[in-house]
């Protein structure tokens, strides 16, 4: 009788070990490419090469409205009440506000202890890069908060990928099914169907993956010196490091006191996301991904499907902790003190602000822009840290995927507790 033996995959076979090596040579393609031809020429090189990165956000892009929009009202469906909606969101709302205030915070704190602004040289500085930014900052208010709540169209939110604005219809269309009960099954049950069609089309677009973070790495290093870089912004990128590393250890120690050892399940999960989302500087791209990993790591569908698009508008962590630190650190290489109660204050605009800029490209710097216009800060000051951004986005855009997985997790743990104690109850 003979016995046959299936060979396990090794890591580089897997999604996971593919981006890796891609990052890799995208980066040692993206140096060649600096050294050997002409800054014109390596420009128009990274214009092209990054379009495989384009081709692949845009193909996520294309399934997160359907995603959204047909997970999340089968999930309020399935909860059958607003009761239940509303105890769920709460929850949620709680941690979100939390853990923003603690990654605020945590960024005021590091760029005071580590004062990387202080003695910055302002010369040679590109003021004209900063226009795209600063242009869009008299959009960033109190108005346009609320106007990314409320979608005045369905259509034109999915068209835009507004994710907020698609939760809200989602929620009141959801509601209204759940109310319908019996009689609009047939629908909620055709959009279960969908939602697993588009779940299985996120498996096809990964594909696309290791391509994307190629051509997003080569595109970057190809028009960057990372020497010139690294000595330049030593000490802002290593002080946002180390306030980014405090972060993960806040998140990291919070996620083992509630998950207990199934932490390290979690993080085996996430892993593949929060290399693509670190590679392509995206954490919308990885959305989808997130959303199956986070169910097979045995959060209810319902939850997941309630949670995650809020926390992507409401729960991003390593945004959070860089709009505090990059805002002291214009005002610090100005030379402009900021009392603490000014800063107190900043921290709860940053606060207020960073919730309706969802899907706003380069968000975090069109709100630290538009904070450095309220607090006197010279707005052109946002030059300073652009040639450095996209590193730092490297690590803000994996923070916050770590941010709302871990934020579903929890809350879905916490909803089985609380779902047994009702029936233990009764």
């Amino acid at each position: 009788m003979t016995t046959t033996t299936t060979k396990k995959p090794s890591f580089f076979s897997g999604l996971t070990g593919q981006i890796l090596i891609a990052m890799f040579l995208g980066a040692v393609l993206g140096i060649i490419i600096h050294n050997l031809i002409s800054a014109e020429a390596a420009q128009s090189f990274s214009g092209k090469i990054k379009m495989l990165a384009t081709v692949f956000i845009r193909l996520v892009q294309m399934i997160i409205s359907p995603l959204v929009f047909t997970t999340l009202v089968v999930g309020i469906a399935k909860l059958g009440d607003i009761k239940a909606v509303g105890r769920i969101g709460g929850k949620a709302l709680a941690w979100f506000f939390t853990a923003s205030f603690i990654s605020l915070l945590l960024g005021m704190f590091f760029v005071n202890i580590l004062e990387p602004g202080v003695g910055l040289n302002l010369t040679n500085v590109d003021l004209a890069a900063a226009s795209e930014v600063t242009a869009k900052t008299q959009s960033i208010s109190f108005e346009n908060f609320i106007e990314h709540i409320v979608p005045k169209s369905i259509f034109e939110a999915m068209a835009t990928n507004e994710i907020l604005q698609i939760v809200i219809f989602s929620i009141f269309f959801g509601l209204a099914a759940a109310a319908l009960g019996d009689y609009v099954k047939p629908v909620v049950n055709a959009l279960d169907k969908t939602s697993h069609i588009v779940l299985k089309m996120v498996n096809y677009v990964m594909k696309f993956a290791p391509i994307g973070v190629f051509g997003a790495i080569a595109g970057v290093f190809a028009v960057r010196d990372f020497q010139e870089l690294a000595i330049t912004y030593f000490k802002f990128f290593g002080s946002f490091l180390i306030g980014i590393s405090s972060i993960w250890v806040v998140l990291i120690l919070i996620g083992y006191i509630f998950l207990k050892s199934r932490m390290t399940v979690l993080l085996k999960r996430i892993l593949g996301p929060i290399i693509i989302a670190f590679g392509t500087t995206s954490s919308e791209a990885v959305f989808p991904k997130l959303t199956e990993e986070l169910e097979r790591f045995g959060v209810k569908d319902r939850i997941v499907s309630f949670m995650l698009p809020l926390g992507y508008s409401f729960n991003l962590d390593g945004s959070m902790m860089y709009m505090t630190f990059a805002s002291i650190f214009i005002a610090q290489a100005y030379g402009i003190d900021l009392d603490l109660g000014t800063q107190m204050t900043m921290l709860l605009v940053l606060m207020l602000t960073s919730k309706g800029i969802a899907g706003v490209p380069r968000a975090s710097l069109v709100v630290v822009a538009a904070t450095c216009g309220m607090f006197d800060i010279p707005i052109e000051g946002i030059a300073l840290i652009l040639p450095i951004d996209h590193f730092c986005d490297m690590f803000r855009s994996a923070t916050n995927v770590l941010g709302n997985a871990l934020a579903t997790s929890v809350v879905g743990q916490w909803e089985v507790e609380d779902e047994h104690e009702i029936v233990t109850s009764e």
